[in-house]
């Protein structure tokens, strides 16, 4: 099959389109014009049960299925929880890629996650240090799941001929996000506290670690956009890294999240809390090579996030502290 560009009109199939990820690549290809997308919410499609997935595919037949799905959760959730995390993921992955191709869905790509790189890769992270040395532990669980994906999408690939891909973002922010107080990844998770201290005039806001571990932040409607690019120029077995090539520490990052929320209290560290993986900066020079870029600075998209985050809490949609 040529890379060429995706058709408008052909059936689009969006998994897990609720959340941050689907949310943003269904936006996305919204405004590009796409007319037949086809999306099912949680309660209407389980997608950890084969029999209801091997159903929706028959009837559907989407040419084009992004999996977007998954049970995500930052430390806390993921050390408490592991089973779950790599339960649920396993079978919505094998559930979805196995259907689509049973009914000629011809293009599809699944999305990972950076955590499937050993704790200690090289820096910046190339997509070949995979399975090249022991994960995180704090979300070892999640990153199997992970990498099982991967790897199920060149099975398919080379049983197949099917034109399917792997991308591995980095960690990922905007609008739509997960804003729990104890479920959150580390972005929402600071808006969220700083936005409350900012608020009830508290003096202080804690934040989990030393502050030293370094995190890249990829705004989420930038990952929707590689996200085409990719099923337009990609078609290769090997996952490809979604990012944009610099990082800060938590440190950093906490201070610019109280800058733009305005928060003037002191900064804690509560050292006592686990660090995680001490540096996750992709290599992202092989999506710059396709001629994609990011576009929206960590400061316009904190900004951007922090707004919407106002306007769900005032609508009720996000629930006060």
């Amino acid at each position: 099959m040529s890379l060429t560009t995706l058709d408008r009109g052909s059936r689009t199939y969006v998994a897990g389109h609720r959340g941050l990820v689907g949310g943003a690549i269904l936006r996305h290809l919204q405004r590009l014009g796409f007319t037949d997308l086809v999306t099912r919410t949680s309660s209407e499609l389980d997608l950890r049960d084969p029999v209801a997935v091997e159903q929706f595919f028959a009837e559907q037949r989407p040419a084009t299925v992004v999996v977007a799905a998954a049970k995500v959760g930052g430390i806390l959730a993921n050390s408490t929880y592991p089973a779950d995390f790599l339960s649920d993921n396993l079978r919505i992955q094998v559930n979805v890629m196995d259907a689509a191709a049973r009914h000629g869905a011809t293009k599809l790509l699944f999305l990972g996650s950076s955590c499937i790189y050993p704790k200690f890769a090289a820096q910046p992270i190339r997509e070949d240090s995979l399975l090249t040395g022991p994960l995180e532990p704090t979300n070892d669980a999640y990153a199997i799941a992970k990498i099982a994906g991967v790897l199920q999408v060149q099975a398919l690939r080379r049983q197949y001929g099917l034109h399917y891909i792997s991308a591995m973002p980095t960690n990922l922010y905007g609008p739509g996000d997960n804003f729990h107080p104890t479920g959150s990844h580390v972005l929402p998770g600071l808006i969220r506290r700083f936005d409350e201290a900012a608020r009830s005039g508290a003096p202080s806001v804690t934040v989990w670690g030393t502050g030293t571990p370094r995190r890249e932040f990829l705004h989420v409607d930038d990952l929707a956009r590689a996200c085409v690019h990719l099923l337009e120029h990609y078609d290769e077995p090997e996952p490809i890294n979604i990012g944009v090539g610099e990082d800060l520490s938590i440190r950093e990052i906490a201070e610019l999240v109280a800058e733009v929320i305005g928060f003037e209290g002191v900064l804690e560290f509560d050292t006592t809390k686990p660090d995680g993986t001490p540096r996750k900066l992709l290599d992202v020079s092989r999506i710059k090579a396709l001629g994609w870029e990011p576009q929206i600075g960590l400061r316009e998209g904190l900004t951007d996030t922090y707004r919407w985050y106002r306007e769900q809490l005032a609508a009720g949609a996000i629930r006060a502290a």
